[in-house]
């Protein structure tokens, strides 16, 4: 039997058997995971950011999660040779309206705590020249790094405290008993004291599986990218951001340099039918049942017409997710938005058609369940998993 079991192999997931055994050294933990690899769906396919925290009400529990995430992430990318690079992050407006949010935006920055500078159209230009706006923030403690070399040089540490990691586990049942939690799938069973569970976009399932009443479900949203050409890798020298509309639960199509030298942009939110199906059109038919007979599906399908059939336009046809882009970099063309893998977002949808904006986490007297780490889950990984360790009991 383990002391501890932590299921998912995602960034929250080794961060949290990473802090475990940092905090519990000689106790022993299994990590298991049903992919090949380790970051292999969320953490593996996001912008590689190191968010600020700008977004987020003061005082709140994300932003302060992401403040300490962000400075955690450099210093330990720092300690282990994990290459990143602090670039900064330019918030642009391009018309009044933005302009309006932007000023906004700015003020809850400072109340965040977190370091901005407001500087005007020709200021923008000075400092991104390809760029066009009518003003922006410049955040300049925003950085890039590959979150997936950080999930496996913290799962290095776990295995160098005695931690057992199993990759290609599938979980189909848990069981909760007075001393244990046994969980079990085609490749073997396993018992552990204390259970905690990151499953991403299986989180929802593994949380019914373990008999816990959640209303909840995941709802996958494709968020596709393009990079562009290797000439145009240099086009820009930050990452430059739209102002995002409150209304929306997402930030926007950006130009993002990589750590590895690429420039991509996006990602756009398109529903997706298939949790972890990344080619274009994937259909996974459960994923699809359950999403279309849920109703909390439906209610946020009805006040998001307009929006989800905007973005399924721009999926569809480049010229749509282009205009995006050129308004603030009017020198992008068709030519310029190469093919790259898409992410897929796990959005937990509530039975009254509220998106969960923030970290979800319920308990049982042996086990925790992560039920929704949205972004900055990748840059607050290290808080989130002292959040939840501090909830396990001895």
């Amino acid at each position: 039997m383990y002391d501890y079991c932590v299921i998912g192999g995602g960034i929250v997931g080794v961060a949290t058997a990473y802090r475990i055994l940092e905090q519990r050294p000689g106790a022993s933990l299994l990590l298991v995971d049903k992919a090949a690899a380790l970051a292999a769906h969320q953490t593996g396919h996001n912008s590689g950011v190191i968010h600020s925290g700008i977004y987020y009400a003061p005082g709140s529990l994300k932003a302060q999660m992401c403040r300490r995430g962000a400075e955690w992430t450099k210093e330990f990318a720092a300690a282990q040779d994990i290459p990143y690079r602090v670039c900064g992050k330019l918030l642009v407006a391009t018309d009044s309206a933005e302009h309006a949010r932007m000023l906004d935006l700015y003020d809850r920055s400072i109340s965040n705590g977190v370091e901005v500078e407001l500087i005007d159209a020709a200021e923008l230009v000075r400092r991104e020249p390809r760029v066009r706006g009518t003003g922006a923030l410049f955040v300049p403690g925003t950085g890039i790094i590959d979150y997936t070399r950080v999930t496996e040089v913290l799962a290095g540490q776990v295995r160098a405290r005695g931690g057992q990691i199993v990759l290609g586990a599938e979980i189909t049942a848990i069981d909760e008993g007075s001393e244990a939690v046994t969980i079990s799938g085609p490749a073997g069973s396993w018992r552990a004291r204390r259970l905690v569970v990151c499953g991403g976009l299986q989180s929802d399932r593994l949380a019914r599986l373990a008999g816990l009443p959640i209303t909840l479900r995941i709802v996958p949203f494709r968020g596709e990218y393009y990079q562009l050409p290797a000439a145009r890798a240099d086009l820009v020298k930050t990452l430059i951001y739209p102002i995002p509309d409150p209304e929306l639960p997402f930030l926007g199509v950006h130009l993002s340099p990589t750590i590895d030298g690429e420039l991509t942009v996006g990602p756009n939110a398109v529903l997706g039918l298939s949790r972890e199906g990344y080619r274009k059109g994937s259909v996974d038919l459960r994923d699809a049942r359950e999403m279309l007979g849920y109703p909390g599906f439906h209610r946020v399908a009805a006040a998001n017409v307009r929006t989800g059939l905007r973005e399924m336009r721009d999926s569809l046809f480049r010229r749509g997710y282009l205009a995006q882009c050129r308004r603030y970099c009017p020198e992008l063309t068709l030519a310029d938005l190469l093919p790259r893998e898409c992410g897929i977002r796990a959005q937990a949808v509530l039975r009254d058609g509220t998106l969960a904006h923030d970290f979800l986490i319920e308990r049982t007297e042996r086990s925790v369940h992560v039920l929704n780490a949205p972004s900055p889950a990748a840059t607050s990984a290290y808080p989130i998993a002292e959040h939840i360790v501090a909830q396990l009991p001895e």
